[in-house]
């Protein structure tokens, strides 16, 4: 592998792709090693959305090599960013279609600090939705929620988001931006945008 390494490291990922398809089977091992630590990341974020690590590397791995094999260089943007695009895809569509529990996504993975001050006492007006609304723009790992308000707070979000809303706010929880979030779902940028808008809006409303 070291020996491929040095023979591939100074080409770009498209001169790769066109070469792969040249004939060169191997540039495909040579690519999947490359980005391997890309499939990682994601998994390690999509992990909150309630699914084991080690099976959502495997998806992802499997959305790299759809990647290699689906890349158009004279359409899609870099490689990068597409093989970016279909690890996510690959990742989100086997959680969507696991057998999970509904509400699962939500309910296992996000931590969150409620009902309490940096110093860990009591602040009444530390509320469960402004900690949420806030956490939509920062790491999902570094807040924690009880679980007696979250059921107030799930219960109020299968009631009043839609069901675009719901997969925009769990892959905002993953640390997307809209920008992203667009790209996994297959939506316009306007509209996702304004779909963490009317989120916000509507968590700030309990």
């Amino acid at each position: 592998m070291n020996k491929m390494s040095t023979a591939y490291e100074n080409c770009t990922d498209e001169e790769l792709i066109v070469r792969m398809r040249e004939g060169e089977s191997q540039i495909v091992d040579y690519i999947m090693m490359k980005y391997k630590n890309l499939v990682r990341s994601k998994a390690k974020a999509m992990f909150i959305l309630g699914a084991d690590t080690e099976d959502l590397i495997q998806e992802g791995m499997i959305g790299l090599f759809k990647a290699v094999q689906d890349y158009d260089t004279g359409r899609d943007a870099s490689f990068n960013t597409f093989a970016e695009l279909c690890v996510s895809r690959q990742m989100y569509t086997a959680i969507q279609s696991s057998a999970r529990k509904k509400h699962a996504p939500l309910n296992n993975y996000i931590s969150l600090y409620m009902g309490t001050d940096g110093n860990g006492e009591e602040d009444p007006d530390a509320s469960l939705v402004n900690a949420l609304a806030s956490a939509m723009d920062k790491n999902p790992e570094q807040i924690l929620i009880d679980h007696e308000n979250f059921q107030r707070l799930r219960a109020y979000i299968d009631r009043e988001l839609s069901p675009f809303e719901k997969q925009v706010l769990e892959l905002k929880l993953t640390g997307m931006n809209y920008v992203e979030i667009a790209r996994v779902l297959g939506k316009d940028e306007k509209s996702t945008d304004n779909a963490l808008q009317r989120i916000k809006t509507k968590l700030k409303k309990i």
